[in-house]
């Protein structure tokens, strides 16, 4: 009887191990889910149809603190960004305080428009709000030089710029709390190729990401703009992909 008992106790413990593991990613519709990667930090990751690469996923960030949020990056299009706002807002029960885009293209802000018109903001780097207007892209509101610092509650986050890599305005947003980077598009998963290089700068590329890793020493995780999420090697990877 108590091994019956001692077997019991270990199958409820297995399936909720399991279903730990399994909540970590939330599947809302067929072309959007959320992958958590902690209390604070969720992955939001939608697919995007590119000429040339067919249905591609595309990272962003949302970072929660407090009831409160902000984002980093939208979604592919405006109407996934509509469904991420709606999921948001009345299942996690989150205020959106704000967008801030990694770059110009479309993976990072074919859904701007959606939170503009929720009169949500917008932060970008002064060199993207540029190429967004040269696109006839969607242009982000507020921009900012070489850094902008965040206060989301107690906690802090640093969006900075330091130089060219997959574009010539792609940032990095960095969450101290989680140590977590969130690199966009200029970092990529480990296994991955080169990508999209029609913007790019391979020769500074390398040299960037160094800033990045000097900067921040204390790194834990890594989210690229496609891919798998990792650790710090997913920096050397990159560094070393575009130094052959």
């Amino acid at each position: 009887m108590k091994m019956i008992a001692n077997f019991i106790v270990y199958v409820l413990l297995s399936v909720q191990l399991f279903a730990q593991e399994t909540d970590k990613t939330i599947v809302i519709s067929d072309d959007l889910k959320i992958i958590r990667l902690s209390e604070n930090a969720l992955i939001h990751d939608s697919m995007m149809q590119v000429e040339g690469w067919g249905n591609v996923s595309c990272n962003g960030l949302i970072y929660i603190n407090n009831g409160e949020c902000y984002l980093f990056d939208t979604p592919a299009n405006d109407s996934l960004s509509e469904v991420l706002i709606n999921w948001l807002e009345n299942v996690e029960k989150v205020r959106i305080k704000g967008v801030v885009v990694n770059h110009y293209h479309d993976d990072c802000l074919g859904g701007l428009a959606a939170f503009h018109k929720r009169g949500i903001p917008s932060y970008a780097n002064i060199r993207t709000l540029k190429l967004a207007a040269n696109e006839n892209n969607v242009i982000p509101q507020i921009g900012f030089d070489q850094k902008l610092v965040i206060q989301l509650g107690d906690k802090e986050i640093v969006c900075e710029y330091f130089g060219e890599a997959h574009t010539t305005d792609n940032i990095v947003a960095w969450f101290p709390n989680d140590r977590l980077i969130f690199g966009g598009c200029m970092i990529k998963s480990l296994n991955a190729g080169k990508g999209n290089l029609n913007n790019a700068n391979t020769l500074e590329w390398p040299s960037t990401i160094r800033k990045v890793k000097k900067t921040f020493t204390d790194v834990q995780t890594v989210v690229p703009g496609h891919g798998k999420y990792g650790a710090v090697d997913l920096l050397d990877y990159t560094i070393q992909m575009f130094e052959k």
